[in-house]
């Protein structure tokens, strides 16, 4: 039968966490510092398992591999999205990813990682470092190495419902008290630049990887520029944020009865706020804020009716 997968979430306890995953989506968390939830995830350190249907019990990894066709049958190796929601309950080291290039060469093969981010929801006043204020490489490497941090990073003050691009090379950090949808490449690659001298549970500094940030990020920083547009379709207000070599990311609101045509092999939504009904080949089925579903290559046309809320991508169209 033609169906959403719908996947159980895989949370991850992080030393910046907290209890929003509970309490915003009401998800069964591990602990007070559960910092992420791996929402649609294939990746090795995480895996998505299929909670309905014919493929319930298997791992998103395992559907890729086993039922190709279920996405078009793609080219790539490995599921190339990551779908998470972060709960930055303080604030996250200051971090940098590599491009698929240099993760190629240094990270065993692993992809790089662009990402985006949708902010769900923040405290008043609440910040991200996004960026850095050095005019090159050197002046970078100098003013981090010196631990010049209020000279050298870039702080913007953010609000619930905006969108922030975060191509490989970019400075950026996630601040207190911000909820956020993360669309990304497939990588769990990650180079702390400065980490406010915390220390883990066993009393150690954590690990930072200062030369391979140097190495990667982008200096000057430049802004992404993004062309953001918003359309609406009877029920659905659609609004596209993105669309790259990497992926297609959107939001739809939608109030009353939209109807869909598939733009892509596969589609993850993710819903962060309302209930609805989906219906595919006449079948219908209740969803909820929380939930997280593929919508795969055999399903061409849907239907959603109520009203919500949901971010959604898709790999790009080659």
């Amino acid at each position: 039968m033609t169906e959403a997968l719908f996947l159980n979430p895989v949370f991850q306890d992080r030393i910046w966490g907290g209890t929003k995953l509970h309490d915003y989506f009401g998800y069964d968390i591990p602990s007070d510092t559960t910092g992420e939830d791996w929402a649609i995830s294939a990746h090795p350190n995480g895996p998505s398992v299929i909670k309905n249907g014919e493929f319930k019990g298997k791992t998103l990894a395992e559907l890729w591999e086993e039922k190709p066709a279920l996405f078009g049958n793609p080219k790539e190796a490995v599921f190339p999205l990551l779908t998470k929601i972060l709960d930055a309950n303080t604030d996250l080291s200051v971090q940098v990813h590599p491009n698929d290039e240099y993760a190629k060469v240094h990270e065993n093969g692993e992809l790089g990682k662009t990402e985006c981010w949708y902010i769900i929801d923040c405290e008043p006043g609440a910040e991200l470092i996004y960026g850095h204020k050095a005019v090159s490489r050197a002046e970078f490497s100098s003013w981090a190495k010196n631990g010049e941090w209020d000279k050298l990073l870039r702080k913007v003050t953010i609000k619930p419902g905006e969108f922030y691009y975060v191509p490989s090379g970019t400075i950026h950090a996630l601040g207190t008290g911000t909820l956020v949808l993360e669309t990304q490449q497939s990588s769990d690659t990650t180079y702390r630049v400065y980490d406010y001298d915390r220390k883990d549970a066993d009393g150690n500094l954590r690990e930072l990887h200062l030369d391979k940030a140097i190495d990667v990020t982008t200096a000057p920083h430049v802004d992404a520029k993004l062309d953001i547009q918003t359309e609406t379709h009877g029920g659905l207000t659609e609004t596209t944020f993105v669309s790259n070599d990497f992926f297609s990311v959107y939001k739809w609101e939608v109030d009353g009865k939209a109807e869909f045509a598939a733009k892509a092999p596969y589609t993850l939504v993710s819903i962060l706020d309302g209930e609805a009904e989906l219906t595919i080949d006449g079948t219908k089925q209740s969803i909820k804020k929380g939930d997280h579903f593929i919508l795969p290559n055999d399903v061409k046309t849907w239907e959603i009716e109520g009203k919500m809320t949901a971010i959604v991508s898709n790999p790009p169209v080659k």
